[in-house]
């Protein structure tokens, strides 16, 4: 990259943390914000598309395919750019191509295809890989080990406030609250259907169209802040950040465990809240769409709570046993919610989020605790488990299309949970 390019990154002159530290932690907490915005307008958009292209829920459900194989493909890229630039440069470039993705939904809805949706979606993954590959461990890395788990947990409680901005605002601009079904659709003379197309479509423009401008409006504002050493200097080390780093990350452990965990974490939080919406329609017949998402909204907040005290409640618990507990208190609720059915069982996938919202950054830092220079490159490696999402949503989809209803579909982030249980127990047991 040439040294005068836009998001390059020069060395910034040593000055002491209380100087340099306050304001680039605002911009980079302010990330978890905005992931949280892109990844939870995807709730929006698979019911949006579902109506929109009459899909089925398999079908549906690649809007997570899409998205979280973005992740998958750019994680270990971002690693490689971190350790050769630096944080802040990753972060720049994360917020571009999130920007570009935004933008793309303008020509996607023109065109009306649902591939160009996908694809606009596939690069705004690759950018959140940018950003969540370097974000957590700058986070985890500003301050002492042993309290990286709760600090992380704090700067991912801005996380939600993204997720019930995107809800609010797609349900809000996005949804037209009007429920069409395939026949409906058939049924309608040719322009008449056309017209009800191009306007359900351009319905997506107008938000994308803004999240793009504040992103890129972000990236200046972090590219003229000055940022302490740690976020700017590259790592020099022989073989740090080549593959043969990674090649060594495969001999630890609790890292691979923590792979593993993450995977089918991210796998159920995606499917629960993908099909939320889906589920509320289904279990309570006449449920409208904004009602729905209104569910989806309360999901949230309870996840945001759930962020806060999960944080509070570390100063008293150690971090594995409060994720153990957790995880199996979700599997139980996910259980109910698919033999149950009905207003409680609503209520039930609900409190769901409640106990998913300190999964992430819990076997986040539990997973790179002690990997010092290595830290970036296992970071890329948790971030790539985020293909869980893309596997497991789909997952679902295909269950609920084969079975006939989406609450057998809640039988899979059950099994999920059961998983980061068993992580818990097992890091928990090795740390011991």
């Amino acid at each position: 990259m040439d040294a005068q390019a836009p998001f390059a990154v020069e060395a910034s002159p040593v000055r002491s943390p209380a100087s340099t530290a306050f304001l680039p932690m605002v911009l980079i907490v302010a990330l978890f914000f905005l992931w949280g915005l892109a990844n939870n307008l995807n709730d929006v958009l698979i019911a949006h598309f579902r109506k929109l292209f009459t899909l089925g829920d398999f079908q549906a459900g690649l809007v997570q395919s899409a998205f979280y194989l973005g992740y998958f493909c750019l994680a270990i890229p971002a690693a490689l750019f971190m350790r050769a630039r630096g944080y802040r440069a990753a972060v720049l470039t994360g917020l571009g191509l999130y920007g570009l993705g935004a933008l793309l939904f303008w020509p996607a809805a023109g065109a009306q295809s649902y591939p160009f949706f996908l694809a606009a979606l596939f690069v705004i993954a690759g950018g959140l890989a940018f950003l969540e590959t370097s974000a957590n461990p700058l986070i985890a890395r500003l301050g002492s080990e042993e309290t990286a788990s709760r600090r992380l947990n704090l700067a991912q409680a801005f996380n939600p406030l993204g997720s019930i901005t995107g809800v609010v605002l797609g349900s809000q601009l996005i949804l037209s609250g009007v429920s069409v079904t395939p026949a409906q659709v058939a049924a309608m003379e040719p322009a008449a259907r056309a017209a009800w197309r191009a306007s359900e479509a351009s319905a997506v423009q107008l938000p994308y169209l803004v999240i793009a401008l504040v992103v890129l409006g972000w990236a200046v504002l972090i590219r003229v802040v000055r940022f302490p050493a740690v976020a700017t200097e590259a790592d020099v080390d022989e073989g740090v950040g080549a593959f043969a780093d990674f090649r060594a990350l495969l001999g630890e452990p609790r890292l691979m465990l923590g792979v593993a965990a993450q995977f089918f974490y991210v796998g159920a939080q995606v499917g629960v809240w993908s099909f939320l919406i889906r589920y509320a329609q289904v279990a309570v017949p006449g449920t409208g769409e904004h009602q729905a998402a209104g569910w989806l909204t309360l999901s949230l907040t309870l996840f945001m709570i759930g962020r806060f005290v999960g944080t509070a409640l570390m100063g008293r618990i150690a971090a594995l046993p409060l994720l153990a507990s957790f995880a199996g208190i979700a599997a139980i609720l996910c259980i109910v919610a698919a033999l149950f059915g009905g207003t409680f069982g609503i209520a039930a996938l609900i409190a769901t989020s409640f106990f998913m919202s300190i999964m992430f950054p819990t076997i986040f830092a539990e997973s790179v605790a002690g990997l010092g220079a290595r830290t970036k490159s296992a970071s890329a490696l948790l971030v790539m488990a985020i293909i869980g999402g893309a596997v497991l949503t789909a997952l679902m989809g295909y269950v609920s299309d084969a079975s006939g209803s989406i609450l057998w579909a809640m039988l899979v982030p059950a099994g999920c949970f059961l998983v980061v249980l068993a992580f818990a127990l097992q890091a928990r047991a090795r740390r011991a």
